[in-house]
């Protein structure tokens, strides 16, 4: 399998990972650790998949979501029930129960407050992301105990800028929300800086990862690490939506990572 690690999360009593495409039974362009349930792979293949994730962190259960785009988060524990539900964050305190966020170009971002034993995680888009889904998964791992000076964040594989080609529509709406939140003194966060120049007109780049990294500095997380892993590079060994659509492929697998409480 192919699994990276962030040092920021090697913590007592936290065990995480995210993982590649490589290391499981898919075929095709699913090849080979899909761990998508939404996608059209053969399901049998991605609960193997899933169930050699679930086995290399030594959880006892794996949860994700039916994601959305969203800031919708949930809060399980051990009365979860193993229902797929509609969202995109997740956060527990229940040991043994892995959360994990299912990612091909967008995200993944893990989070642990060691001290508190709280965890969480969130699929981070664009669209989640300037809709305050990292916000609302640190409020509901407060709801549980956590403090954000104790909480670690960690930012997973994902599309860099130099892949990531956005239209003027897709970069205003980015500059209007920036302004409206400094017009109301919620964050110093202008926006514009995390898109550079396109070699196309009217088209820009833009850096998620950093816009990733500024919100949750403005949320109050101090200890943040970005694996700066770009997924679009076929050589990288992650699925990606946008290698895909330019490749004109039917479809696409997903790759997960999670973050589990392990006492």
């Amino acid at each position: 399998m192919n699994v990276r690690r962030a040092d920021a999360l090697v913590l007592p009593g936290i065990a995480h990972g995210f993982f590649g495409r490589a290391g499981g039974v898919s075929q095709g362009v699913y090849e080979s650790l899909n761990c998508g349930p939404g996608s059209r792979d053969d399901p049998q293949a991605v609960a193997e998949n899933r169930r050699r994730v679930t086995q290399a962190l030594s959880a006892a259960r794996l949860a994700s979501l039916a994601q959305i785009h969203s800031s919708t988060v949930y809060a399980l524990d051990q009365q979860w029930d193993g229902e797929r539900l509609e969202g995109d964050g997740l956060v527990t305190a229940t040991p043994g129960l892995a959360l994990g966020i299912l990612t091909a170009d967008c995200a993944p971002v893990l989070f642990a407050d060691a001290g508190a034993k709280v965890i969480g995680a969130a699929h981070a888009g664009w669209r989640g992301a300037l809709g305050g889904v990292l916000e609302a998964t640190l409020g509901a791992m407060e709801q549980l105990g956590a403090l954000r000076t104790g909480i670690t964040a960690a930012v997973g594989p994902c599309i860099s800028q130099a892949n990531y080609e956005v239209g003027a529509e897709f970069r205003g709406r980015f500059l209007e929300a920036g302004a409206a939140r400094l017009d109301a003194g919620e964050i110093e966060l202008a926006n514009e800086e995390f898109f550079a120049s396109s070699a196309r007109p009217g088209h820009y780049r833009f850096d998620l990862e950093a816009y990733i990294v500024e919100r949750l500095m403005a949320a109050g997380i101090s200890h943040i690490e970005a694996l700066s892993t770009c997924t679009y590079p076929a050589e990288n060994d992650y699925f990606s939506f946008r290698r895909t659509t330019h490749r004109g492929e039917p479809d696409y697998g997903r790759q997960i990572s999670a973050v589990m409480l392990t006492s």
